[in-house]
């Protein structure tokens, strides 16, 4: 088959549980310093189809500041401390949870604002693609194209909740009856 020009794919490897150890860097959960102005806390909990906490996934984020430009500052893997990158990656704990310093990404000709993320996680082929909406802005919301795609249970995997301080909370769920939407790419 190579010498006719055909090559067969390679299979598909499953993603971790060793790549934690090796996509770790200092920092690497601060898209945004914890300290400066503006800074909320991104944080949920990835569990599986059971609903058991997952222990070794690993979670990235993309996304806008929060005046809707794409950051373009170099440094996403040696933060400096107060460079706002609008990337970030974290392993989730023993008890399946994950925690970024961020901000608000910032609307763009009146879109709903959102964080762009993937989970890795072990039994995975490939990377989970996701979105986590704000709770607010309801008339970007309504107006979304891929939400308007989907039911109301659907909707509500991607948009994460504020908790008494002013910070976002949202829950992946890999399987089950609260399963998240993922977003296929072609």
């Amino acid at each position: 088959e190579i010498a006719a020009g055909k090559l067969r794919p390679t299979p598909g490897q499953t993603v971790g549980p060793f790549f934690k150890f090796g996509l770790q860097y200092e920092g690497d959960n601060q898209v945004a310093h914890p300290w400066a102005p503006g800074t909320i806390r991104l944080s949920g909990t990835v569990y599986d189809g059971e609903g058991a906490p997952i222990p070794d996934a690993i979670l990235e984020i993309w996304q806008r500041d929060s005046d809707g430009t794409v950051p373009r500052a170099r440094g996403s893997h040696r933060r400096d401390g107060h460079t706002f990158t609008g990337f970030g990656r974290c392993a989730t704990t023993d008890e399946g949870r994950f925690e970024f310093w961020t901000r608000d990404p910032g609307a763009v000709d009146g879109e709903a604002p959102f964080i762009a993320m993937s989970v890795f996680a072990r039994g995975l082929l490939d990377r989970l693609p996701t979105r986590i909406y704000l709770p607010e802005h309801a008339d970007a919301l309504a107006g979304d194209a891929l939400l308007q795609q989907l039911d109301d249970d659907a909707r509500a995997t991607l948009i994460a909740r504020r908790d008494d301080e002013g910070n976002l909370v949202h829950d992946i769920h890999l399987q089950g009856p609260n399963e998240t939407v993922f977003l296929a790419y072609r």
